[in-house]
């Protein structure tokens, strides 16, 4: 995979090692370059200076991109230690550990102990398991907005075969994103 833009623009990142680790365990299904693409256009300038959290982070793909375009911070949470371990490798060759917490550990208990620690957000982007009714559990966890700065997003990316609700706690659907089998929702503030 390449990073399609920003500072690593054209870098060859070796995410084969996280696919090969998980293959062994679970499923892994890395967010496409098209996908990755999309979601850094309905960001746009968001991206800039931003706090930005990659829940399900998976390879750390979609991190890397961010810090990439320029987020000032990106907190990878993953809970596979052999996926965790290899994004901390490839935040090393890219230079960006400084600009990254990795966090080893389910979604709901970061969740929690951020809200928790009041801590404030730019952009959640989650990706979990499409067949693992793992959205359904992890969305209300995130519905009160408590998480995020005033001008704040989350986009989900799920199956397109799912449909989100319109409306959830503190959250409003702004736009569905179709791509094939995938879509993105973004939520905002109400």
């Amino acid at each position: 995979m390449r990073i399609s833009a920003g500072h690593l623009k054209g870098k060859k990142i070796n995410f084969r090692k996280a696919q090969t680790a998980a293959a062994k365990q679970d499923a892994l299904r890395p967010t496409s370059s098209k996908v990755r693409e999309s979601i850094f256009n309905i960001i746009g300038a968001l991206i800039s200076d931003s706090q930005f959290v990659d829940l399900y982070a998976g390879t750390g793909a979609v991190g890397i991109e961010a810090l990439s375009r320029g987020a000032s911070a990106v907190f990878f949470v993953e809970a596979d230690r052999k996926r965790t371990e290899q994004i901390e490798k490839m935040l090393k060759d890219c230079g960006y550990s400084s600009k990254a917490d990795i966090i080893r550990g389910e979604a709901s208990a970061f969740i929690a102990k951020a809200v928790k620690e009041g801590l404030k957000f730019d952009i959640v982007f989650l990706d979990p398991p499409y067949h693992e009714g793992e959205l359904e559990r992890i969305l209300p966890l995130l519905s009160s907005g408590e998480m995020l700065n005033e001008a704040g997003i989350i986009i989900a990316e799920h199956s397109s075969k799912k449909k989100l609700p319109g409306e959830m706690g503190g959250l409003t659907k702004r736009k569905d994103y179709k791509y094939g089998d995938t879509m993105l929702t973004l939520y905002r503030k109400k």
